[in-house]
């Protein structure tokens, strides 16, 4: 059975139809261009429009729950594993054939049954751990700094990673990636100094998905993962700053030690260097590399960065302060759509959100040009039967 259960082709022309779409607007092709891209690149799936999508998820999942509670009431409600085990399968079998036979791509009904057939089995998973010892409680999974919820979270991440990797569904992936975190916390968490390197920690897990999804998207397969990795590196880039923002640093360590009130904390202030420089890091990084995602988490941060300082410290009232800081915004953002109008600095205020994998100018010889055509008789060599150059007589 293939890795992916998706015709890779699929991703590939959705995101080249989008592709067109964007240079038809742009008035980089013409129509005519954009209609034989879009010919040469035909939607052979099944992805009805947003709402028609909203209906199969809901009607899906009003189905699932219609036979669950069948099998329930089929077994007395006595054997919930049992349930679990023969929705799992069920679901995973309809999710395959709606693939295999009606070509479903992310229409709803699979999206449905692939997050219930998710949630039966790590339902299972964790009615096993439980069942087993009853003095167990749900926060030993994160800090607990037992074996056992390290090794449960390890296998809920397996699972989650491999169901990422067949479907490249964007809510599992980000399930998968907190997991991943979780698992390192817990890891962390067995060392004695583990509180204390908490912080840098995750932001060390949150730096290895950034580059690990980084190196992803030179991969043949990229489209069938893309928007699976625009989640992971949106995820990696708040973590990253979340794991070093002092307000999360202090509250957390609070929490960690059951304190009624935060105290100040071990190296205050380089939580307080990171609350700033990473902000400013990002915005700097997202214009000088025109990385789109990296320069707004760093606009959206820079705001909490200011809640975070007012949090402790306050020199005005909050909707004085709310005022001045919108007014300013506000102006700075008019100001960058006028001056950005004309491209200036290799900075522009035109969206352009294309991969480095579409080409244009190759895309459209590819698709658009026509064959060359067959050259008039003209003045040719060869033909000589002793040596060529016309030695039988011919030119």
């Amino acid at each position: 059975m293939p890795i992916k259960a998706y015709p890779t082709a699929w991703a590939r022309h959705d995101a080249v139809r989008a592709a067109a779409a964007r240079w038809l607007k742009q008035e980089l092709i013409t129509p005519a261009q954009r209609t034989t891209i879009d010919a040469a690149h035909p939607v052979d799936y099944y992805r009805p429009n947003i709402f028609l999508r909203i209906g199969l998820f809901i009607f899906t999942c009003i189905g699932a729950m219609a036979v669950s509670g069948t099998v329930a009431m089929i077994t007395d409600f006595d054997s919930p594993a049992a349930v679990a085990v023969v929705y799992a399968i069920g679901a995973l079998v309809v999710l395959e054939l709606a693939i295999k036979n009606s070509r479903h791509y992310h229409s709803g009904l699979d999206n449905a049954a692939l997050y219930t057939a998710l949630l039966a089995v790590i339902g299972l998973i964790l009615y096993l751990y439980f069942e087993s010892d009853y003095r167990r409680q749900p926060e030993d999974l994160f800090f607990g700094q037992t074996f056992g919820g390290t090794l449960l979270l390890l296998v809920i991440l397996v699972v989650l990673a491999a169901a990422t990797l067949r479907y490249a569904d964007r809510l599992v992936a980000a399930c998968a990636y907190f997991a991943y975190l979780a698992l390192a916390v817990n890891l962390l968490l067995y060392l004695p100094p583990g509180r204390l390197l908490l912080p840098f920690g995750v932001m060390l897990a949150s730096g290895a998905a950034y580059i690990l999804q980084d190196k992803a998207r030179l991969r043949d397969d990229f489209f069938y993962y893309e928007r699976v990795l625009n989640v992971i590196k949106l995820l990696a880039l708040l973590t990253f700053y979340l794991g070093g923002n002092y307000l999360i640093v202090r509250e957390g360590n609070a929490a960690l030690l059951n304190l009624p009130v935060s105290t100040q904390i071990p190296f205050a202030p380089v939580f307080y260097l990171f609350t700033v420089a990473v902000p400013l890091a990002y915005i700097y990084f997202g214009l000088r590399q025109a990385n789109r995602m990296m320069l707004l988490v760093g606009l959206a941060v820079v705001c909490f960065s200011i809640y975070t300082y007012r949090f402790y410290r306050s020199l005005l009232p909050p909707e004085i302060a709310a005022v001045i800081a919108g007014v300013f915004l506000i102006g700075l953002a008019a100001w960058a759509l006028h001056h950005l109008r004309t491209p200036r600095h290799g900075l522009t205020a035109v969206a352009e959100d294309d991969e480095p994998h579409f080409n244009l100018e190759s895309l459209i010889v590819a698709q658009t040009a026509h064959a060359p055509e067959h050259q008039a008789p003209g003045f040719e060599f060869g033909g000589g039967s002793s040596g060529g150059g016309g030695a039988n007589g011919q030119f």
